[in-house]
């Protein structure tokens, strides 16, 4: 792969920190030929590395004394602690120094972070958390998850031409579809606001295919969902929750049964692919859309290869180029005129 810079990493951010993300960044650096600066305590960040006198190719460190916990206010973080590892990660991506930001650490204080060093896409007013998630057939891209508890209707739509300009030049999906979270399929239903949010969204210039249910997410046939961020979170957590417990269910109906085990090893190859696709370590993080630079949140459990994964995807959107596309599009935006148009 080949992105335009090396891809910061915050070190201390995660439950696993500082261990799994050094791990991830070891990996993504001797296996995807990525490179990384951690950023954190360097005098610590060594010790984990096994005190090593030289680094590994491809491995820079920056220091950041400060830490930032999961549970602490993102605009304090931001006052009190200016050299935290989150802090100088957004530093070097505002400087150059840095293609892409990664970390699996308060996403409010990454969002805070991020807006505060590199900026504000130009027409975009909030930003947007996406996920990507399975469904029967390819990838659906969920949109707020977190970032925004409530939403008005022009956020959406700004999300559903973000979302659809990541689909397209970053999942590689042709001609994304765009579908509104509600609680039915009818325009009719959802109220007023809903009413208003596909009224909008119906001339935002997507692929827009219309409302769409919880199930769709799973089994539907749109690429990008839109919705506020509390909505977005609970499906997130909920399907997080459904694919564990999948997992656990056949892993504890193999160790009870000497025929379903023995099932169990003759599919194990079908097994490791739904084990595949319901990991959220294989897609190693959301990116952070609107952001004026490339900003992936890791899940704060992350593994080592879940870091690895989201060094991968967060040099994929730096690559993509579809900040400046986003800001193109937001800035030519004029709903009557492009009804329909692909993006």
């Amino acid at each position: 792969m080949t992105t335009t810079g090396p891809i910061a990493v915050d070190a201390m951010g995660g439950d696993g920190a500082p261990q799994a993300i050094i791990s991830g960044a070891r990996q993504a650096v001797e296996e995807l030929g990525i490179n990384v600066i951690l950023v954190g305590p360097v005098k610590r960040i060594r010790k984990e590395m096994g005190r090593l006198r030289s680094l590994p190719s491809g491995i820079e460190l920056v220091d950041a004394p400060d830490v930032v916990a999961m549970d602490e206010s993102p605009f304090s973080v931001l006052r009190e602690k200016p050299d935290s590892s989150l802090s100088v990660c957004a530093r070097l991506g505002r400087d150059g120094r840095a293609a892409a930001l990664v970390t699996a650490g308060n996403t409010g204080a990454a969002w805070v972070s991020a807006k505060s060093n590199l900026g504000m896409i130009e027409g975009v007013d909030r930003p947007a958390l996406a996920v990507v998630l399975p469904r029967v057939e390819g990838r659906t891209l969920l949109l707020d998850v977190g970032a925004n508890i409530e939403c008005k209707p022009e956020h959406l739509v700004q999300f559903a031409v973000m979302g659809s300009l990541y689909s397209r030049h970053v999942l590689g999906v042709k001609h994304p579809s765009v579908g509104l979270m509600s609680v039915g399929e009818e325009k009719s239903k959802g109220g007023p606001k809903v009413r208003e949010q596909y009224r909008r969204l119906a001339s935002a210039g997507v692929r827009f295919k219309g409302a769409v249910e919880g199930r769709d997410v799973f089994s539907g046939d749109v690429d990008v969902i839109v919705t506020d961020g509390f909505t977005g979170n609970i499906i997130l957590k909920v399907s997080e929750g459904l694919g564990e417990m999948v997992v656990s269910f056949l892993m504890e109906e193999a160790r009870g049964s000497a025929v379903y085990g023995a099932g169990l090893l003759m599919a194990k190859g079908a097994f490791r692919n739904l084990k595949k696709k319901v990991d959220y370590s294989e897609h190693g993080g959301a990116p952070l859309l609107g952001i004026k630079g490339p900003c992936l949140v890791a899940h704060g459990r992350s593994s080592s290869r879940a870091i690895r994964n989201a060094a991968r995807s967060a040099g994929d959107y730096a690559s993509s180029g579809i900040i400046g596309r986003i800001e193109n599009t937001i800035r030519l935006f004029r709903p009557s005129k492009h009804q329909g148009s692909e993006n």
